[in-house]
């Protein structure tokens, strides 16, 4: 008899502490909220990209502590496969998508400014879907025009860093010429053989069309 009751007071105490247990575990779940260890730039030039970040963190965080609390489901490392939990790992799966789009384009915008970009030129490579090879590309093109001026006619014997550029970008197509800054005969030989090639006005003269055709 003696036995029996101490049997029953332990599977008493068993089923208490399990209670507990589960109680418990319901709602200690750990590292319950999101983390990344990626850098991110919470400074990006949309702000409402930020906030739209932060929110998607909390809503995902929201969601798995009321599977956890109130169905026993851990959605990131589910036990069961029935269709409750299916269902749950499912939408749990979309929130997690949404949250990681928002975190590539922060973490992107990070490593852009890590390269000297800044926020309106990180806008600017968005909008018109450039990539940063091709934008730097355009830069230094753009920094070569601006040292021509159309008013101002180049001369025989005259040396520039303009021409310098012209003479780069002559060799790189195919032109074997001396890369001095000069203006000569070579040089302006090959810009002849270029304006043909490209059916443009051939007199060997740096114009606008020429500067465009050799920098397109």
């Amino acid at each position: 008899m003696k036995q029996l009751i101490i049997l029953l007071l332990l599977i008493i105490a068993f089923i208490i502490g399990y209670g507990q247990y589960k109680q418990y575990k319901r709602y200690n779940s750990p590292n319950i909220d999101y983390k990344t260890d990626k850098k991110l730039d919470l400074e990006y030039y949309n702000q409402e990209q930020v906030l739209n970040y932060n929110e998607a963190i909390e809503n995902l965080n929201s969601y798995v502590m009321l599977q956890w609390t109130a169905n026993s489901i851990d959605v990131r490392t589910p036990e069961d496969d029935d269709e409750e939990t299916k269902q749950a790992v499912e939408k749990y799966a979309k929130k997690l998508a949404i949250l990681k789009y928002y975190e590539a384009k922060l973490e992107k915008s990070s490593i852009l400014k890590e390269k000297g970009l800044s926020n309106k030129e990180i806008q600017f490579l968005e909008e018109t879907g450039t990539d940063l090879k091709t934008y730097n590309k355009t830069l230094a093109t753009n920094k070569i025009k601006s040292m021509f001026n159309a008013d101002k006619k180049i001369i025989y014997g005259q040396k520039s860093a303009l021409i310098y550029e012209i003479q780069k970008k002559l060799i790189s197509n195919g032109f074997e010429i001396t890369l001095d800054g000069f203006y000569k005969t070579e040089t302006l030989n090959a810009i002849k053989n270029f304006e043909e090639k490209n059916n443009l006005f051939v007199d060997g003269v740096l114009d606008a069309l020429t500067l465009d055709a050799l920098f397109k």
